[in-house]
């Protein structure tokens, strides 16, 4: 998989060019069906093509922009390593892909500005989060949404404890793996774990060594407010809070020696313990969203005329935007004028992704949410809690 963060977001929507090609398909991790997704690429590149051309691009000129996209068609290797979702980022000079957790809608846009609203959800409050899974032989950490999971390259944070402290006593390792099952208290217990009593002589080693993992597993996601579950026994989780600065881990963990668990597993165990949260928290920006309409004064709207300057420049707390929808037109920065129109227009943005990206960039949360959840209703494709 491929990670993807607020800078890196921020990067795809600052990019100007005469001609932005967005592709978004879904993809498949095994099975027939990854015989299917080159063909579906090929499609989708037909449509951009054509879209080009129609915007005046001549056709050998739109086919050379194209090409770097065009030659993943017949790379066997790629297509084996893919996630639930490919994004493709086309410009002059200029081309990217991401293989996410997340399975994307068919789509191809073609504007001055790449088109990131489907990349949100990656991003959003709404049901994002991490699996940090510890155990003496490895350390995985897997991204997950309510819907997907992959697991991460975290290169050599990876390594176990046996491997991080230099245990290469087969007796003490068989000591370090005996131990008791079970769970303990409210804590989601789908392993059955071993204990670890043989490491008491060796916590502050474990310390030290869970300190550099979370120090660097934080400089690889910075910036990134998404709830952390872990997975463990209750011994080694204990160490690694001790050892932690991050301070979105759940009180909750997923406690049993997560060796034998698939991504599956583990996604299907950690969901139950974040769901509660997502959910409180997306209710409570719904409640202040009705609140602060009822009581007026203008600190909540649905009106993408007051919505977009207002993230623009910062002011909004909380941002519902509607799936699959876009809303075409200019912003002026300048004289916070927007400009709104029926059909896209050149120099136009999808006005959602812009109010959705400064709303994270600026702090707030982000709910992308099915049109008939936005708590405007009315149709509305978006509805915001202002700061002031």
């Amino acid at each position: 998989m491929d990670l993807l963060d607020r800078n890196t977001l921020w990067s795809l929507m600052e990019e100007g060019a005469e001609r932005c090609v967005s592709i978004y398909l879904p993809t498949h991790r095994a099975g027939s069906d990854i015989q299917q997704d080159p063909i579906r690429l090929k499609n989708l590149l037909r449509r951009a093509e054509e879209s080009l051309s129609a915007g005046g691009m001549r056709g050998a000129a739109a086919r050379e922009l194209l090409q770097p996209a065009r030659e993943l068609i017949d790379d066997r290797a790629f297509w084996h390593y893919q996630g639930d979702g490919l994004a493709l980022f086309v410009a002059p000079g200029m081309f990217r892909y991401y293989r996410l957790p997340v399975r994307f809608d068919p789509l191809v846009v073609v504007t001055d500005r790449f088109h990131i609203k489907p990349l949100i959800s990656l991003l959003a409050g709404d049901g994002r989060f991490y699996i940090l899974a510890l155990s003496l032989g490895r350390v995985r950490l897997l991204h997950a949404t309510r819907h997907s999971v992959a697991e991460l390259k975290i290169g050599d944070l990876a390594a176990g404890l046996e491997e991080a402290l230099g245990y290469d006593n087969a007796e003490r390792r068989r000591q370090m793996h005996t131990g008791r099952e079970g769970r303990r208290g409210n804590q989601a217990g789908i392993f059955h774990g071993h204990g670890d009593e043989g490491l008491d002589d060796a916590k502050d080693n474990i310390l030290r060594h869970f300190r550099r993992v979370d120090r660097g597993l934080r400089e690889r996601i910075p910036d990134d407010r998404a709830p952390w579950v872990l997975a463990g026994v209750d011994y080694l989780l204990s160490i690694y809070r001790e050892a932690s600065g991050n301070p979105y881990l759940l009180s909750q963990a997923v406690e049993g020696s997560p060796d034998r668990a698939s991504p599956a597993e583990l996604h299907r165990a950690a969901w139950r313990l974040v769901r509660p949260v997502f959910a409180e928290a997306q209710r409570e920006a719904e409640a202040r969203y009705r609140e602060r309409v009822a009581k007026g004064g203008g600190l909540a709207s649905s009106e993408l005329s007051e919505v977009v300057p207002a993230a623009y420049h910062g002011r909004v707390e909380s941002l519902f935007v509607a799936l699959g929808v876009q809303k075409w037109g200019v912003y002026d920065s300048i004289s916070n004028a927007v400009a709104q129109h029926g059909r896209a227009e050149p120099g136009d943005r999808d006005l959602l992704d812009l109010a959705a990206v400064r709303t994270l960039m600026n702090g707030g949360e982000v709910y992308a949410v099915e049109a008939k959840s936005i708590p405007a209703g009315d149709e509305r494709a978006t509805a915001a809690v202002f700061r002031y």
